[in-house]
């Protein structure tokens, strides 16, 4: 300021004295060079140790490029809330030679359209654009590694926003409450995101890269998602990731994910289908609560809880086949489950909590031959009554008049408890089994004579039961 100042002075002595020289032509050449589109004298800044940090901005120009230097010195950082509350501002750029951005830096600027921020920035600090809600463009260069807690939060009108490869953190709540915001581009070197990420935002559609190893509270809440892909490098799907994403129709959850939490997949109401990977060891409270469309679940064999309420709600699921590996059943886990008819135990008696079939559940429990504990098995329904339990136990008859070849048929003779429902499938290979349906039934009076009419289109076949 000092030096542009004596510059000044000096140009009008020079002509008060009628000084006409090229010098005077030179010198005016120098402060048209020496100023860019936003006049130097428009901020308000701090020189220190040989650079400038920016306080403010005092200016009209709802453009602003703000200076790579001033006074000769280079611009190195933009202060903690400089241009907090701006009403001007309406696109900025941000020079190469800034290293650091303000928490709060431009919160509730209102009018800020644009804004390009240089890979010198390392992070995104907390708050920096937060309630900026005319902002819809975000240039973010390579460079940057993360951004911090609330960064972008409440951006109603951004829209669009990719993110470079260099970053490899999201914050708390960076994306949350972006109304408008209908596609992220992630990085390929992303492995964090934070609780409440995207919350509230309006992605239809997210693909979370290998990598990523945690994904945080809440990261998808309330979001029109309508398909989901969890990479096996996360270890956990946290409590509330997708809760209330209505529009979710499928998920694809990786090998790798040993956890469910509480929640997270809570009023999900389009959600169809899940298949749990092998890996998960346990369902927590609430997981799949309200679920209202889940009519298929595939448990794996090494879970070992359900948590509470982890069902509940889940008016379409018709059938529940539950693995030997499951020791304990939570308080009300398959609440409401009214169009419930069947539970196919492959294990002991589970421990149960308080009414964890109750109300209009009027399924049965099957359980296999050499299970333990279902004579003292309680699993009240009600007050007053118990979900009964019925040894699922069919056997083809090997021999016998009815076994083998008849004519134009392959038959045997099933048998077993009575009543007990069944499904008989078959295969042309065990080596790699394709198996096809043929026939669900019941054990009328505890048996039923099976036949297949098509043994004879297939050079070998085979066949199994289970449950339908």
């Amino acid at each position: 300021m000092n030096i542009i100042a004596s510059l000044l002075r000096a140009s009008s002595k020079m002509q008060s004295l009628g000084v006409k020289s090229a010098c005077a032509t030179s010198l005016g050449l120098v402060l048209a060079l020496g100023l860019p589109a936003v006049g130097q004298d428009q901020f308000s800044y701090t020189i220190g140790s040989g650079a400038v940090e920016i306080d403010g901005y005092n200016g009209t120009n709802g453009d602003v490029d703000i200076p790579a230097s001033i006074n000769g010195l280079p611009v190195v950082s933009i202060r903690w809330g400089a241009f907090l509350n701006n009403e001007v501002l309406v696109n900025v750029t941000i020079p190469g030679t800034v290293t650091n951005l303000g928490r709060c830096s431009f919160e509730n600027c209102y009018s800020l359209v644009s804004v390009t921020i240089p890979g010198s920035v390392a992070c995104i600090q907390p708050v920096t654009f937060d309630q900026c809600g005319s902002l819809t463009s975000v240039m973010i260069s390579n460079g940057v590694t993360s951004i911090a807690e609330t960064a972008f939060t409440a951006r109603y009108s951004l829209t669009n926003v990719i993110l470079p490869d260099s970053i490899t953190s999201i914050g708390d709540s960076v994306f949350d409450n972006c109304g408008s915001l209908t596609n992220v581009t992630l990085p390929r070197c992303l492995t964090s995101i934070g609780n409440y990420a995207f919350a509230y935002s309006d992605l239809t559609g997210i693909s979370i890269p290998t990598g990523v190893t945690n994904i945080g509270q809440g990261a998808f809440e309330c979001t029109p998602l309508t398909s989901a892909t969890i990479p096996g490098s996360v270890t956990m799907v946290a409590s509330d990731t997708f809760t209330e994403c209505y529009s979710l129709t499928n998920v694809t959850i990786g090998n790798g994910v040993s956890s469910l939490g509480d929640y997270a997949f809570y009023e999900c109401s389009s959600l169809a289908c899940v298949t749990i990977p092998a890996s998960v060891t346990n369902i927590g409270q609430s997981t799949f609560d309200s679920c209202c469309s889940l009519s298929n679940v595939t448990i794996p064999n090494r879970i070992s809880s359900i948590g509470g309420d982890a069902f509940a709600d889940c008016c379409a699921l018709t059938r529940f086949v539950v693995p030997a590996s499951v020791t304990s059943i939570g308080d009300w886990a398959f609440f409401n489950c009214y169009r419930l008819k069947a539970f196919y135990f492959q294990g002991n008696a589970p421990a149960l909590g308080s009414y964890p079939f109750y109300y209009d559940t009027n399924a049965i429990a099957y359980f296999l031959p050499g299970t333990t504990g279902w004579d003292t098995f309680s699993a009240s329904t009600s007050a007053s009554t118990s979900l009964p339990n019925v040894l699922w136990n069919p056997k083809v008859q090997a021999g016998g008049a009815s076994f083998g070849v008849r004519t134009n048929r392959f038959g045997f003779n099933i048998i077993g408890t009575p009543a007990i429902p069944i499904a008989v499938d078959a295969c042309t290979s065990l080596s790699c089994a394709s198996w096809t349906a043929l026939q669900s039934c019941t054990l009328t009076n505890g048996s039923i004579y099976f036949s297949d009419a098509q043994w004879t289109n297939y050079p070998a076949r085979f066949y199994r039961i289970r449950s339908p």
